[in-house]
Parts: C-alpha cells; structure tokens; sequence
C-alpha cells in the first residue's frame, strides 16, 4: 500500500514537472547530469564495460569522452521522456522530423500492412509519439510492460496520446490476428534482451556475443509484410530527425536469421556513428550463452 502510494505521488509529480517549458527542463537537466555523473555515478560501471568491451580498439581516455557524453544525453532523454506527458503536438512536429514516410504510406495505399523497427538509440520515445501524427494508419508499438503497474499505466497512457496503440511483447500474435484485415504497423525495438531461458539465436554485435529476440523475423516470415527500420538521428538538443529506410521488401525470400542479422548490423552501423546516443546504462550482455 505504502509503495503504490509513493507511485502514486511520483506520478503526480512527474505529470506536474513536465507542463515545466523544455527550455528549463534542459536547464534542470544540466544540473542533474552533474549529479548523476560525478556525485551519484549512476551505473557509470556498466556504462565503462559496455562501452569498453564495445569499441575496444578506443583508449581509455576517447571511452571517457564518450561516457561523459552519454550521461549528458541521458539526463536530456530522461526529461524528454517526461515531457511526453503533456508535450503539445505543435512542438512535437517541430522537434521530430520523419523522412521517406510516404514508402509506408505506399502500402496502406494499397491495403498492405507493414512492420518497422528501431533500437532504443536517441530519443525512440519522441520518434514513436510523433510516428502518431504522421502516419494515416495505425502504429502499434510492441512493449515490455514496467513491474510496477502505476508508472507502466502512466507510460501507456503518454505513449498513446497521438494515436498509437500499446501492445505487451505476449500479446502480440493476438493483436496481428485482430488486424489482419486493415493496414496497420506494427513497431519493435529490435534490441531489447531476451529473458533468460529464451535466448535461443546469438549474434556478433559491437564486438560481443549477443542474444537477439527472433519476434520480428518469425512475424515477418509468417505475414511477409515489409520491414522498415526507422533511422533516428541527433539533430540537435531536443530536435531529431527519423529516416524510414525499407531493409526488407519481401521477407518470404529471405534465409533463416537474415532479417534479424541485418536489422542488427544496421543499428550497429548507427552507434558506431555517433555512439553517445545509444542506452549504454542497459545491462545488455548480462545473459551469457552456455555451451554444451
């Protein structure tokens, strides 16, 4: 009771924070990194091997630069996220530009559905709310539910303020067989981690032995609906670019683990590029593989 009180008050007080201008939430923000960065340290270990194991052929010293980098964006992103809450759809088309939205748009033309993807790289959050504003169908975005159901409601609920339907990772097949009769996207975040016991297809990824969820290319090759990646990239603080790049126009014709390789070595391509904006504080490579 004590606990669901308290996310009931953080709610609150996160909801209040965000009708705050982003101009002063960033202003916040430059104080906060400071805090999280040299007073609290939050996670800074995970963050250093992350990024140390990924780009082991950087000195210690560019790792450094990078990691300070990151933190900085980290504690934008956070504020970003809790601007979503009452972020107005004027300023969020202003901050949020799509490009080569109308290959999409070409298909539900044409009564087809597709797929899209993108990984949890610059502000996905912001990419995804204003995905709602731009498409002329619906966009159902695949989650992990939080284990504290007050914020994962409040999440849901910010999430779907333009018109973009949550759906929970176990309910996805139900959802694709509600729809299968009007064109739809539905959205996956090509890089999240496997629960333990399910990671079953590994991968070479920024240099480490990684376990890749299969759930995009097993939907793919069953519906052979395209797949799109949708690009972010870092414009400037607080402003965002989203390239929709076709990387699978006919998944039917693909070999096993295709899709899912290229879907990740194109996002690889997108860190190695400006690496500062990808969610290094993700214990990403917490599960190991066990050989036989």
């Amino acid at each position: 009771m004590i606990k669901k009180s308290f996310s009931h008050i953080g709610v609150v007080f996160l909801s209040f924070l965000s009708l705050l201008p982003t101009q002063l939430l960033y202003l916040i923000s430059a104080i906060c990194y400071y805090i999280l960065y040299y007073a609290v340290g939050y996670r800074k270990k995970v963050v250093r091997e992350n990024l140390m194991n990924s780009f082991p052929e950087k000195s210690i010293k560019e790792i450094i630069v990078i990691e300070k980098e990151f933190f900085r964006y980290l504690s934008d992103l956070t504020f970003e996220i809790i601007k979503m809450s009452s972020i107005s759809k004027k300023e969020l088309q202003k901050r949020v530009k799509f490009t080569n939205l109308d290959l999409v748009e070409d298909h539900f033309k044409k009564g087809e559905s597709v797929l899209a993807c993108t990984g949890h790289y610059g502000n996905w959050e912001w990419g995804m709310l204003a995905l709602g504003l731009n498409l002329s169908e619906k966009a159902y975005v695949i989650y992990k539910p939080l284990n504290n159901t007050i914020f994962d409601e409040w999440f849901l609920k910010m999430r779907g303020r333009f018109g973009n339907i949550g759906v929970p990772m176990r309910q996805t097949l139900r959802m694709l067989a509600s729809t299968k009769n009007k064109p739809s996207m539905f959205c996956f975040a090509s890089d999240q981690s496997p629960v333990r016991g399910e990671s079953h297809y590994w991968i070479d990824f920024l240099n480490q032995d990684t376990a890749a969820l299969l759930g995009l290319e097993k939907i793919a090759m069953q519906t052979n609906r395209p797949i799109f990646y949708f690009k972010l990239k870092f414009i400037k603080r607080g402003y965002y670019e989203v390239d929709c790049v076709s990387i699978c126009p006919k998944p039917e014709h693909t070999e096993k683990y295709q899709i899912t390789n290229t879907h990740f070595e194109f996002l690889e391509d997108i860190i190695k590029e400006e690496p500062s904006y990808w969610l290094w504080s993700h214990r990403r490579w917490k599960n190991k593989r066990e050989y036989a």
